[in-house]
């Protein structure tokens, strides 16, 4: 039966897509011909993963932030105009124009706004043309986040304040800090999250806050944002007279519903968009809204349970699949990790009345902190920090779903009331699991019922614990009540990819034994269930791996950057870096790299911490112009793969110098360059320990430590994670260091699981184990690691020598509209 009706959705978030999502599930394809309208250039993802993007613990091509990537709409029949604004409504037309001038035509609306970040009314803050200043951020979207990331990243020393102290603000600061910047945290309230803790919580939770390194300064009110006269942050000035330096302010002072559409079309708004129970907006047949836009018997939700079942409750009413369908609210249960805190709240934070009941215990010493509220025999609220494992007891009580045991302690501690894992049998099917995505104990037991037998399958299958992570144990718990105790093992997660069911040292040796080239001969060989498009990636690095130069690469086997040889930016442009070995450079490369900035406009020419000129905004089309007017080679900055060799000037010219610093780091990235790794591979060497370029917290780090001996380090990180790495040897010469350079580098090459950091893969390997293997050569290994590193060194290519002949015709056309950016300075 062919489409009967046209739906538009507005709006391509988490409440809009869930709500298509839901529609669809209830063979919604049958009764509409589905649009949406998206105004950033990306399928739905989920915003509550932004803040592990900013901390550096997921990245924003990482899978469990996209809920809906591109591929989703075009299997599901939805046409997504994707970088495009709904700008005008048209109630009587029936029409939709958006920013480019298309008009779309619908029979049902639904309008899904979202909200957008609150910035109060400060000096300073705010461009003569309404603009945010440079250095002033939200943090609400993908492209908030990479310009925090980016300014994060500008130089030694950045200094951050955010301003508001509640959830966002304290994830903010949290991200900020494992980046390495000095960060302050200002909120008016006396304490902070105040919305869900009390005084006492508050304060408990400023220790936590404060022994990560972050600054927490309360009831200060920001009155401007200080700025230099060329227009940057210098700081930020409170009502009482002070201020705090800062080059970078972040502001989570709160959101506000995103109404304006809605009200330039004449739909009644008052603090959101006016809605009845089945979501349909005042006055209107055939226009609805949901999410943090609307406004349901005048309260307006910021959390996404609450999203959850308006979208549930709109989509039964579409379909018809249940007309009695109505949203009468939500009670808020909140359980999230905030900074690396566990934090649930519930209802009240206090008595309210003489005759409630309240039971509160606070111990400092190990930052646990819990109270509840009883009024008439009945919970009505509920605070836990540090330890919640109590939540899902709690969560029954505020729903009047369990009895209240008659000694209130026991509701804090397991004193007669149930354990974890009885409580998660004992849950209702309707209870709240993962609120981040919406996920409820009925839906996870039925996926369990349907087949699942691992945790890794429900929460692929379900999304629970995708968001916070917080609800992880009782996902567990609820799996293995509902499979009786038999959890599988995860079969998979020894598996090189999902979907291929051998480790990497089995799969490495099936691609050999069966001559496997390309990653379509890998999933027909190989994969059971076929393409996984997950698995492409890691499946093309290993077979760049073991074949070098002679794997086959497909289209679409690679991600854009591998693609195109350049580092994709939130705009749509790409970044090109030139390589410059050891970080030293000539006159004439300088000259090149200036005559090409000038030519092609770029707007932005910074130094990179890896003692490389970055050479920011080129488009795509560009590119093979601007690496032949620039005749020098890649410098590798966009891939999984060996990066730089960063140097101090050594013995040549710094008095404490006691090696050629900069020779032997020269001679590794002339040896290594261009190598495909499993995940990123950062180098340093250092003339003497006073380390100043770093040595000690790299993948592959040498210091000189006098007459010509050099130490080996391995396992560092200085970024989202922090470790000095472990002494591997003391060798006598540089050439030394270069063959235990090949051994190490070979070994991770072949044994590290994709994405896996030398930081994680050190310690698990262990760094005795790691001595044993490639210092002693206890197992007779070293002589085929160097043989295959030889093969791997000598299929060297440079990539931008693909512009003389493009791999495909697509490969550097024009892409994704560009999205204007704020002007940057001047060169």
């Amino acid at each position: 039966m062919p489409p009967t009706a046209r739906l538009l959705v507005v709006g391509n978030g988490m409440a809009g897509a869930r709500t298509v999502e839901e529609i669809i599930a209830r063979n919604g394809r049958d009764l509409f011909e589905i649009t949406m309208i998206g105004d950033e250039p990306y399928g739905n993802y989920n915003r509550i993963m932004l803040s592990h993007v900013l901390s550096g613990e997921a990245s924003t091509d990482d899978e469990d932030l996209m809920l809906n990537p591109m591929s989703w709409y075009r299997e599901n029949g939805v046409q997504l105009h994707v970088g495009d604004r709904a700008t005008k409504l048209d109630r009587f037309a029936k029409q939709v124009t958006c920013e480019s001038g298309r008009i779309v035509d619908y029979d049902v609306l639904i309008v899904a706004t979202g909200s957008n970040t609150f910035f109060p009314n400060m000096d300073g803050l705010r461009e003569p043309d309404g603009r945010l200043a440079r250095g002033v951020f939200g943090f609400r979207t993908i492209a908030d986040t990479n310009g925090m990331l980016q300014q994060a990243q500008a130089g030694d020393d950045v200094a951050a304040v955010v301003i508001g102290g509640g959830l966002l603000g304290l994830e903010a600061a949290y991200g900020l800090r494992t980046q390495g910047l000095k960060v302050d945290v200002v909120h008016s309230p006396g304490h902070l999250m105040n919305q869900q803790l009390d005084a006492r919580g508050g304060r408990l939770l400023r220790n936590k806050i404060e022994s990560l390194g972050v600054g927490v300064h309360t009831s200060k009110r920001t009155t401007a944002v200080v700025r230099t006269p060329d227009g940057r942050v210098a700081g930020v000035g409170f009502a009482d007279g002070s201020s705090i330096d800062a080059d970078m302010v972040v502001v989570t002072a709160g959101i506000r519903p995103n109404v304006e559409f809605a009200r330039g079309g004449g739909l009644v708004v008052e603090r959101g968009i006016v809605v009845d129970d089945q979501m349909r907006c005042e006055d209107e047949g055939s226009i609805f809204a949901v999410g943090e836009c609307c406004q349901h018997r005048g309260e307006v939700y910021g959390l996404v349970a609450p999203l959850w079942e308006q979208a549930t409750v709109l989509a039964e009413h579409l379909t018809g699949t249940n007309p009695a369908a109505a949203y009468h609210g939500s009670r808020l249960t909140t359980k999230l990790k905030v900074a690396g805190v566990d934090v649930a709240a519930m209802g009240v934070q206090g008595p309210e009345r003489d005759d409630d009941e309240y039971v509160q215990f606070y111990e400092p010493s190990t930052g646990t902190y819990k109270s509840v509220v009883v009024r008439d025999g009945r919970l009505i609220g509920a605070t836990l920090l540090g330890d919640v494992s109590k939540v899902g007891f709690l969560s029954q009580a505020f729903d009047n779903k369990v009895a209240l045991p008659a000694e209130r302690i026991s509701m804090l501690f397991d004193l007669g009331t149930p354990t974890a894992a009885t409580s998660a049998a004992e849950l209702a099917d309707d209870a709240a699991v993962c609120n981040c995505n919406g996920v409820n104990k009925g839906q996870i037991v039925a996926c369990v019922h349907a087949g699942a037998t691992t945790v890794a399958d429900v929460v692929a299958k379900t999304r629970a614990g995708k968001g916070c992570g917080s609800c992880k144990g009782l996902v567990a718990d609820i799996v293995a009540c509902a499979t009786g105790g038999a959890v599988a093992d995860d079969p998979c997660a020894d598996f090189y990819v999902r979907c291929i069911p051998l480790r990497k040292a089995e799969l490495v040796a099936a691609v050999r034994d069966r001559g496997l080239r390309a990653v379509s001969e890998v999933f027909a060989e190989l994969a059971p269930d076929g393409e996984d498009a997950a698995a492409k990636m890691p499946l093309a690095s290993l077979l760049r791996t073991v074949w070098g130069p002679d794997w086959v690469d497909e289209p679409g086997a690679l991600f854009i950057n591998d693609r195109v040889h350049a580092n994709i930016q939130r705009d749509g442009t790409f970044s090109v870096v030139p390589q410059m070995k050891g970080g030293v450079t000539t006159p004439d490369q300088l000259r090149r790299i200036a005559d090409v900035a000038d030519k092609y406009k770029v707007p932005l020419v910074k130094v990179t911490g890896g003692q490389r000129i970055d050479l920011l905004g080129i488009r795509k089309e560009d590119l093979p112009k601007v690496w032949g007017d620039l005749d020098m080679p890649s410098g590798y900055a966009y891939g999984k793969s060996f990066r730089t060799v960063k140097t101090c000037v050594g013995s040549d010219f710094c008095r404490f110098g006691l090696g050629d610093s900069t020779a032997l780091g020269i001679a590794i990235e002339e040896r290594f360059q261009g190598l495909e790794t499993p995940a990123k591979l950062k180098l340093a060497v250092a003339g003497c320990p006073r380390n100043c370029s770093e040595a000690l917290c790299k993948d592959f780090g040498v210091v000189a430590v006098g007459d010509g001996r050099w130490e080996i380090y391995i396992g560092g990180a200085a970024g989202a994670h922090i470790r000095k790495g472990d002494v591997l040897a003391t060798v006598d010469s540089a050439e030394e260091v270069l063959v235990l350079a090949s051994r190490f580098i070979q070994y991770y090459r072949e044994n590290a699981n994709w994405l896996e950091r030398t930081y994680a893969f050190v310690p698990r390997i262990g760094i005795d184990e790691l001595q044993r293997l490639l210092v002693t050569d206890e197992d007779g290994i070293a002589a085929g690691l160097e043989e295959r590193m030889q093969v791997a060194v000598d299929g060297y290519a440079d990539p931008w020598l693909q512009r003389e002949q493009p791999r495909s015709p697509a490969q550097f056309a024009p892409s994704l509209p560009l999205l204007p950016l704020p002007q940057v300075p001047v060169r």
